[in-house]
């Protein structure tokens, strides 16, 4: 049974939520401050398979709580915000959450967001792709530029995944869209932006001689190989 943490100041919205998961077949845990939220991630016990996590608490807030445990756990992180303009949802990503929904939403909604982060976190019996110095293990979730393994989100895992796969070709956003983050691409979506964009930062910081992930503006990205 997965195990899901809802780290919320909301005390109605949380046993909603609570009420709503569990009867979907989840184990539910909730937290109601950053604090306590954290300790629930260092325990063996407790600790979840994914990370539901509000923005705006009181205290320490949702995005300094997770650029906190970014250093330390990969879990999937979905977001929630009453803030809806784009550069909060940009932030987010920015700092390694995974996917990201406005409030008021609906419970099914996040239901779906729920499961297809799970999804994308189990892994698959694949053999190992290689597109130059870059080496990905699916059946490990796990990626390597030369020897050095990658710290990749969920999210950024699928995404290199889905480019890898088809290596020098076009993948347009809508397609990665749903590979890498299991939903349709949405007006004004920047998520794939944001994501692409940290990639290539761990990328370039790993070895010059990474792949590089190219643009086409307004039409997706392709995966391809650096100079030997």
């Amino acid at each position: 049974m997965p195990r899901i943490l809802i780290v919320d100041d909301d005390r109605a919205l949380c046993s909603l939520l609570k009420d709503y998961l569990e009867r979907e077949g989840f184990a539910v845990d909730v937290a109601h401050d950053s604090d306590s939220g954290l300790a629930q991630l260092h325990n063996q016990a407790t600790r979840p398979d994914l990370l539901i996590l509000d923005v705006m608490m009181p205290g320490r807030d949702g995005l300094d709580t997770l650029r906190e445990l970014r250093m330390k756990h990969r879990l999937p992180v979905i977001m929630l915000s009453a803030k809806g303009e784009p550069i909060d949802r940009v932030i987010g990503l920015e700092l390694g959450a995974d996917d990201y929904l406005t409030k008021p939403c609906l419970p099914r909604e996040l239901l779906a967001r729920v499961r297809a982060q799970l999804r994308r976190h189990t892994p698959v019996a694949a053999g190992t792709l290689q597109v130059g110095v870059l080496r990905l293990e699916p059946s490990e979730r796990s990626a390597y530029v030369g020897e050095q393994e990658l710290t990749l989100t969920g999210a950024e895992f699928q995404l290199l995944l889905a480019l890898a796969q088809r290596a020098g070709e076009l993948v347009d956003k809508a397609t990665l869209t749903r590979m890498a983050l299991g939903r349709e691409l949405e007006r004004f979506d920047r998520s794939i932006d944001v994501h692409v964009s940290r990639l290539r930062h761990k990328l370039a910081e790993a070895s010059p001689q990474s792949p590089r992930i190219d643009s086409v503006r307004g039409a997706g990205y392709s995966l391809v190989a650096g100079a030997a």
